[in-house]
Formats: structure tokens, C-alpha cells, sequence
């Protein structure tokens, strides 16, 4: 029987994002660019296709446009290169596939999915995830396809500062220590409280759930670290008994706490609602260990929830014959 609740979910990051550091043409440009990605994956769904095409169709999306942190516009590592992390999980049957500290596959997201279509293994890492993305013939780039000026800068500052800062939380320092006239990409973001992972969640017509996540990870991370963007149960979840979730945070907390697979299980073992479930995870636990951050999440009544603990995530939603949401602010 056809699911006529079928809808597709997303966010481009969370953090202190304040109206007064936008302008208008920066909030429009984030707003238009969210939109696209949802009437895109909206156009799978309606089209019959299932909510893994959708998730990848949004994420993949998502890592090629440079207002995110994921695929081009990824932030820099310590050593000045890019390392990218995504992972996706199949509702359905449970299935999963994940990459992480690949350096040259043009969509990660995309050699995840291969990875859960064609592997007997969940996560491959470096090198060997890269091995695993060329012999099934996806994109390959130079690393230098992931630099933006933009992001160029937040490095500079975050290593003046000697410290690593949370994907995009430089922007804001950038643009206020630049002579340029439009030094950033219009980040509102305030320093140390911006995190850009990206992700999409999804009701297909079948009754099936998905979810996907992407990041470039931390800016001026050591090279090698991973956050819980390509860890099952951290950075995304899939079931379709319950829900399926995508999460943006402070990584470290949000694998300490297995944040998306605690909303399934809450869900299965409370007999909860969907955003009885977010909200508890996003506004309960992961405070306890300072977890900044929020999720994106459907369950498999077409229930959607957008929770967050910072002062804005980037946003929104598109159920079949309606316009896209989009949202940024709380």
C-alpha cells in the first residue's frame, strides 16, 4: 500500500547562529540552497523512488553546494588537506554503509551507499575506503576540489589560535578580522559554537525509512580523527520499526551517547512518540555532557521532528504535494 505521508527531512548544521550577523541576501542564499536539496529529494519520492535514493540524492546535494561542511566547502585539517566522513542506513533491512578519512572520492555519501549495497562490511577507513570507491568506479578529485577561499581563511585563524574549532566557527572570527568587503560565505556563526555536518532523513511511499550523514569534519582537527558522522547509532539511524534520524553536534558527545540509535530505542523500549524521543535525546541527555547540537528525524507514520539545543539549525522539510519548509533560526 502506497504511503501518502511520504516526506524527506535535512540540516546543514547547527550552532549560535544570530539574525543580527545575517543580512538578507546571506539568509535568502541559505534558504534558496535548502529548498533546492529538498525539492530534489521531494522529486524522488514523488517520482516512486525509495527513501535510500532520497537521502543520497539530498546529502549528495548538500556535499556539492560550498555554504556546507561536506564534499566542496569541506574545512581544513591541521596538515591543510580535507578528510571526509559519511554513512547511511537502510531502514528497511537494517543495512548500513560508512567511509571515513577518504581524501579524494568526489560524494562521499555515494561510496557509503555502495558500500551497504555491495560490501559484507559496514565502515571502511582511509585508504582502503578509497580502494573500495575506485574499483566501484565512483568520482575521484583531487584534494584541492574541496578548498574554498572561505574556508581557507577560517584555517588561518584557527591556527593562529592553535586549536581546532568546530567546522565552520571561524567564519564569523574570519570575516571580523578581514579588510575584505565579502570575506565569507555570510556565516552568522559565533566562534566555537558551529557545527556543519549535514544529513537527510526519509518516508518513502512504501512505508521504508532512511537516513544519510556527511561532514568534513572539524576545522584544524589532527588529521585521522573521526566524529560520529560515519558511526551507526551515532551520526545516523535507520529502523523502520521506529524512526529514522540524522544528527549534527559536537561529535565527541553525540558517539558518547550513541545520539541516534537512543531516539530509536527510547521510541522502542519507552513506547514513546518520535519527538517525545528527539527531544528527550537533544534537550536531556546530551546536555548532561555539554552535547551542543540537533537532528533531523521521521518515523514511519510520516511524524517529522527538528530538534536542537543551539540558538539555530539550518532546516527543513517537504512532504508530496506540499512546498518545502525551510527554517534557520529558533
Amino acid at each position: 500500500m502506497m504511503n501518502s505521508k511520504a516526506v524527506v527531512a535535512i540540516h546543514g548544521g547547527a550552532g549560535t547562529i544570530l539574525r543580527a550577523s545575517m543580512s538578507a541576501s546571506a539568509e535568502g542564499e541559505y534558504h534558496a540552497a535548502l529548498n533546492a536539496v529538498l525539492s530534489a529529494g521531494q522529486r524522488v519520492l514523488a517520482d516512486g523512488g525509495n527513501a535510500l535514493d532520497a537521502v543520497s540524492e539530498a546529502v549528495r546535494l548538500l556535499e556539492d553546494c560550498a555554504l556546507f561542511n561536506a564534499g566542496h566547502g569541506a574545512v581544513y585539517t591541521a596538515a591543510g588537506t580535507h578528510e571526509l566522513d559519511a554513512a547511511i542506513m537502510d531502514g528497511r533491512t537494517l543495512d548500513a554503509g560508512a567511509i571515513c578519512c577518504v581524501k579524494r572520492v568526489r560524494n562521499p555519501i555515494l561510496a557509503a551507499r555502495r558500500v551497504l549495497e555491495r560490501s559484507d562490511h559496514v565502515l571502511f577507513t582511509g585508504e582502503g575506503a578509497e580502494a573500495f570507491a575506485a574499483a566501484e568506479g565512483l568520482d575521484f578529485v583531487d584534494n584541492s576540489y574541496f578548498d574554498t577561499d572561505a574556508r581557507y581563511r577560517q584555517w588561518q585563524l584557527a591556527r593562529e589560535q592553535q586549536r581546532p574549532m568546530l567546522d565552520h566557527d571561524a567564519a564569523t572570527l574570519a570575516a571580523a578580522n578581514s579588510s575584505h568587503a565579502d570575506p565569507m560565505p555570510h556565516e552568522p556563526i559565533d566562534p566555537n559554537r558551529k557545527f556543519g555536518t549535514v544529513g537527510a532523513v526519509a518516508l518513502d511511499r512504501h512505508g521504508h525509512l532512511a537516513a544519510a550523514t556527511s561532514t568534513g569534519g572539524v576545522t584544524n582537527k589532527q588529521a585521522g580523527r573521526v566524529g560520529d558522522t560515519p558511526l551507526i547509532g551515532a551520526g545516523c539511524y535507520a529502523d523502520d520499526a521506529t524512526c529514522a534520524v540524522s544528527t549534527t553536534g559536537s561529535g565527541e558527545m553525540f558517539m558518547r551517547m550513541v545520539a541516534a540509535y537512543d531516539v530509536a530505542a527510547q521510541m522502542a523500549y519507552r513506547q514513546i512518540s518520535l519527538e517525545e524521543a528527539a527531544h528527550d535525546v537533544v534537550m536531556n541527555r546530551l546536555p548532561k555532557i555539554d552535547g551542543r547540537g540537533g537532528l533531523v528525524a521521521v518515523d514511519v507514520h510520516g511524524n517529522v521532528t527538528l530538534p536542537f539545543n543551539t540558538e539555530g539549525m539550518y532546516r527543513g522539510f517537504a512532504r508530496l504535494g506540499e512546498a518545502p519548509v525551510t527554517a534557520i533560526y529558533r
